[in-house]
C-alpha cells in the first residue's frame, strides 16, 4: 500500500503525465514492481495509460476523491491556528479572504483588541480588483485582465495594473493605504488550493500610526509563514529541488 501510494504522490501539477522510466526515478522500486503495482492501480482507476511510449497519469478514482475531500474543506476552521497565530504576533485585525466570481469574501476574521483598530466582519464582499487582499488573488489568477472594468479604464490603466500585479507576484505580498478605508494599512498574501490555483489572500489590517514600513516588512513576513501552513493544510506540496529534477 505504501508503495502504490509512492506512485501516486509522483505525480505533480507540471508532471502530470510520466513514463515508467520516470516513474522508477521518482519512487526508486524495480521495474517489475512497479509495472505491477501500476497494473493494479490502473484496474481500479487510479492511474491511466496511453501512448507510445506509455505514460500514466492520475485517473478517475482520483478525482473522485479529491472532490469527496474538497467538499468536506471548511477553509474557514482549517486557517484558525494560522490566523490564532498571527493575531498574537500582530496585536493587529487578521482576515480570511475567498475568492469567489468578481469578488473575494472575509469568510473568517479576528479583531484586534486595541481601541484604533479596523475591521471588516465576516460577510464582507468587495470587487477582486480593489484593495491589497483581493490585488493578491488577481496576480495569481490566469488572464487578469478579465476582472478589470474596461468600461472605467482607459487602456494604458489596464497595462499598468496588469504591470502591478506583475511586481505583487514577484514579492509575494500587497499592500495598500488609505484605498478602502482612511487611515488603515493592509497587508496581505495568497494562499492556495491542492491543485496549485489560488483560493483566497490572508490579511493583516492596522492604522497608519502602528503600521509603519518596517512592520509591515514584518507582517509581510510573517503571512507568507501563515499562509504558507494554510496552503499546505489545504493540499498543496512543496517540493524540493531535487524532486522537481527527477
Amino acid at each position: 500500500m505504501d508503495r502504490a501510494l509512492q506512485i501516486l504522490m509522483a505525480f505533480t501539477a507540471d508532471d502530470h503525465r510520466l513514463t515508467a522510466g520516470e516513474l522508477t526515478k521518482r519512487v526508486g522500486l524495480s521495474r517489475p514492481t512497479l509495472y505491477r503495482l501500476l497494473h493494479t492501480l490502473e484496474n481500479s482507476g487510479f492511474i491511466v495509460s496511453s501512448g507510445d511510449p506509455q505514460r500514466f497519469e492520475l485517473g478517475p478514482s482520483v478525482a473522485h476523491l479529491a472532490h469527496v475531500w474538497s467538499a468536506s474543506l471548511d477553509i474557514a476552521t482549517i486557517a484558525q491556528p494560522m490566523m490564532r497565530r498571527l493575531w498574537d504576533q500582530t496585536g493587529e485585525t487578521v482576515s480570511l479572504l475567498v475568492h469567489q466570481g468578481n469578488s473575494r469574501i472575509c469568510v473568517a476574521e479576528l479583531a484586534s483588541g486595541q481601541p484604533l483598530s479596523f475591521k471588516r466582519g465576516v460577510g464582507y464582499r468587495e470587487d477582486v480588483t480593489l484593495g491589497a487582499s483581493g490585488r493578491v488573488i488577481l496576480a495569481h489568477v490566469p488572464s487578469p485582465e478579465t476582472y478589470i472594468n474596461r468600461d472605467n479604464a482607459k487602456p494604458t490603466d489596464v497595462l499598468e495594473y496588469l504591470d502591478r500585479l506583475k511586481r505583487i507576484r514577484e514579492q509575494g505580498y500587497e499592500i495598500s493605504r488609505d484605498e478602502l478605508i482612511k487611515g488603515a494599512v493592509a497587508v496581505a498574501v495568497p494562499f492556495f488550493m491542492g491543485d496549485g490555483k489560488v483560493a483566497g489572500s490572508l490579511a493583516v489590517f492596522g492604522p497608519g500610526v502602528r503600521v509603519d514600513g518596517q512592520r509591515v516588512q514584518t507582517f509581510a513576513a510573517m503571512l507568507t509563514v501563515e499562509a504558507t501552513a494554510l496552503s499546505q493544510a489545504l493540499g498543496q506540496r512543496l517540493e524540493s529541488k531535487n524532486t522537481a529534477k527527477a
